[in-house]
């Protein structure tokens, strides 16, 4: 059961690193990855920007809501965009984000084609797997 569990995780996390890596084709001059090692600087960049959902996105999100909710909703993708940065801040030059307008756009892009990938893609290939 736990070997399920890891794989489940595993297979997100190349999902969204496809994501993020198609986000960096769609957005060549706004999010850059180091292509070497085929992929792994996505990867990496995908293992820490779940990192940082799972510990700090919470709390800004927390803080933020009355924000949030004054704006019906618009201050949200400016989380995704500030964890984003941090992601470029720690990887340094394996990842980079330039650009601010259009980084509005890539944050909602990213979070369409997350919900993508984890409603019709991931789901179905774990559905068929547990059966």
């Amino acid at each position: 059961m736990k070997i399920n569990k890891y794989l489940d995780w595993f297979i997100h996390m190349v999902g969204y690193t496809l994501v993020l890596i198609l986000v960096s084709v769609i957005f060549k001059k706004t999010v850059v990855i180091d292509n070497s090692y085929y992929g792994l600087w996505g990867l990496i960049a995908v293992i820490i920007i779940f990192i940082l959902n799972r510990t700090i996105k919470p709390l800004l999100v927390w803080m933020t809501l009355p924000l949030t909710a004054l704006t019906l909703g618009l201050f949200y993708p400016l989380i995704n965009i500030l964890i984003l940065k941090i992601t470029d801040f720690i990887l340094m030059d394996h990842f980079d984000i330039h650009g601010t307008v259009i980084l509005f756009l890539v944050s909602i892009v990213i979070s369409i084609m997350n919900a993508f990938m984890d409603n019709v893609i991931i789901d179905t290939l774990l559905k068929g797997r547990k059966k």
